[in-house]
């Protein structure tokens, strides 16, 4: 069951890893365009609103799913642990912690991965609720009225 134990250290905690920085990655490119799209340069609020979220799935899957995998490498460290015990029948308590350790370190782990790819996610999609105000503001304030109101 070494093979186990490879694959949570290394597998796991890899993909996880890897999830870490493509989230990064997609919250960096996509706060780069933010800052330099201009609302205005639009024809319609669909391709804004398209262009603007483009990419955050990528970071709201990354945020939800991280505590699942980071939650697989603590069941197979778990099941190493209990396999271990019970192939060895009395063993020392070292060795239980070790393999207790190895799964939470995959939790901690995927939960360091999930908190900031949710916050980040949030912080983007406020932005872009932001960015399609403004349009929607510009818009209403070119047509000479405010949305929604009722003619006199």
């Amino acid at each position: 069951m070494e093979w186990l134990k490879i694959a949570v250290d290394y597998g796991i905690i890899g993909l996880l890893v890897l999830m870490s920085i493509v989230a990064l990655s997609v919250a960096l490119e996509r706060h780069l365009v933010y800052r330099r799209i201009r609302p205005a340069d639009f024809p319609d609020r669909a391709a804004l609103e398209k262009e603007l979220t483009c990419k955050l799935h990528l970071i709201a899957t990354i945020g939800s799913n991280a505590p699942y995998i980071g939650l697989l490498g603590t069941v197979l460290g778990i099941m190493l642990t209990f396999y271990t015990i019970g192939l060895e029948g009395f063993m020392d308590t070292g060795k239980i912690m070790v393999g207790l350790a190895l799964a939470l370190k995959a939790t901690a782990v995927g939960l360091l991965v999930a908190i900031p790819s949710v916050t980040l996610y949030n912080f983007l999609l406020r932005r872009v609720k932001v960015l399609l105000l403004d349009w929607d503001v510009r818009r209403s304030q070119k047509s000479g009225g405010t949305k929604g109101s009722a003619p006199q």
